[in-house]
């Protein structure tokens, strides 16, 4: 046993090549992370195995080998570019005296580092109590040998007991807490429901652009720095894009490979601003060489949190830096598939606009419908949608509704209503 000190960011990393695609990592990326993260890097340690080592992951040769490194530089701790089972975490610091951090205790680190608000701090820390509940253990293994004799026997599982159940009762107060803000987002969403904004979210992979742009649609300050994870709570401004359509653009946490299922799980309240959007705006780092093996990442997760039925365009952002021109790609329909921009430097910003002014104005019904008396609760939720823009009533009584809706919602309510949709449509549109 050793007294893991609780201080110090000099760092050892430790990347290993491994056969197996899946679980197979990127260096560089790492390092960002690792960088991100304000730690000072002292050495790279690299290998290669067909499948991970079951006790230590990297093998015995290869630990003693870090070992050495670590009475050599005075390291602090021992950063893995991979995740490690509980075990191989508990074995790697016994036999290395030093703290060992895997990936995913690297990024849960960052996303402390970064939440500002009150939801996002509630949601990192129940990430990183769910993370430790599984490494519980290896803090009370000197405790755990019964010695014999009177006065000689360790409380060992007494102890690990009462942790447990201490982790268990904060767990329980955090998801309490969560269910609070859920409701009020909830809220924030029906009013904006009611107030017929479309919702555009920024998705993509972290660090490609997403807050720039943002700040440059929005007019905001947004933080916004060539780092991972650089904004992690969701932001939320209402912007217009001429032609009386007005948006509600949100800007949300950015993606990486092997994301941990417990962030996935503990942000899916505030990835339900994604979601629930109206349109996606998939930012991608256009200069970056793996920027297909990004796009996939980014594709994987929407998947999880159910938004990859959402129409989306990608944004390829950073095309300064590779000199290309900006412009609009097209899919076979017409509709807008792709857009070359810099939000950096502005070029095609106008194109986004036009595009997103285009597509709001398709998507949007207006004009008049008539309703019958008897149709008196299609009206009702019409208003309470914020569809109607005027009202009259004609000599026959029925309601002559001037509306203004989007084409998911009138289809949403003539589903719900079991109505035919021509029913529910201009006189001109149907």
């Amino acid at each position: 046993m050793f007294e893991r000190a609780e201080l110090g960011n000099r760092a050892i990393l430790v990347h290993m090549d491994i056969n197996d695609e899946s679980r197979r990592e990127d260096l560089s990326e790492f390092t960002e992370l690792v960088t991100s993260a304000g730690a000072e890097i002292l050495d790279v340690v690299t290998s290669s195995r067909y499948t991970p080592d079951p006790k230590y992951f990297i093998g015995r040769g290869k630990a003693d080998e870090i070992k050495n490194l670590i009475k050599h530089y005075d390291a602090d701790l021992v950063l893995f570019n991979h995740a490690l089972s509980p075990s191989q975490e508990r074995n790697l610091e016994a036999l290395m005296q030093c703290r060992v951090l895997d990936r995913t205790g690297l990024i849960l680190d960052i996303f402390a580092q970064r939440a500002r608000s009150f939801e996002g701090k509630l949601q990192v820390e129940l990430s990183q109590l769910k993370h430790l509940s599984t490494r519980l253990v290896r803090g009370w293994t000197h405790l755990e040998r019964q010695k014999g004799g009177i006065g000689l026997r360790g409380p060992g599982e007494t102890q690990l007991e009462t942790d447990r159940r201490l982790l268990g009762q904060r767990i329980k107060q955090i998801n309490k807490r969560l269910e609070k803000v859920r409701k009020q987002r909830e809220q924030g969403r029906q009013s904006r429901r009611k107030a017929e904004i479309p919702t555009v979210s920024l998705v993509g992979y972290t660090n490609a652009g997403k807050s720039t742009l943002f700040n440059v649609l929005t007019d905001s300050d947004v933080y916004a720095q060539d780092q991972l994870f650089a904004t992690l709570d969701p932001t939320l401004r209402k912007i217009s894009i001429g032609n009386d359509v007005n948006l509600i653009l949100a800007d949300t946490v950015g993606f990486i490979r092997h994301l941990p299922h417990d962030l996935v799980e503990a942000f899916r309240s505030t990835l339900q601003e994604t979601s629930e959007a109206h349109l996606l705006l998939h930012v991608v780092d256009a200069a970056d060489e793996n920027r297909d093996a990004q796009i996939g990442e980014v594709e994987s997760v929407l998947e999880q949190i159910q938004a990859d039925k959402i129409k989306r365009i990608q944004i390829m952002n950073k095309i300064d830096i590779n000199g290309i021109e900006p412009r609009v790609d097209y899919d076979s329909d017409g509709t807008s598939r792709r857009i070359w921009l810099s939000a950096e430097s502005g070029e095609g910003l106008d194109l986004l606009r036009e595009e997103l002014a285009s597509y709001f104005q398709q998507e949007m019904v207006v004009g008049e419908i008539e309703l019958l008396p008897a149709q008196a609760r299609v009206r009702a939720l019409l208003f309470e949608l914020g569809a109607v823009r005027h009202e009259s009533i004609d000599e026959k009584g029925h309601f002559l509704l001037d509306i203004s809706i989007s084409k998911r919602d009138l289809h949403q309510l003539a589903q719900r209503e079991q109505l035919s949709l021509d029913t529910l449509l201009p006189i001109a549109a149907a």
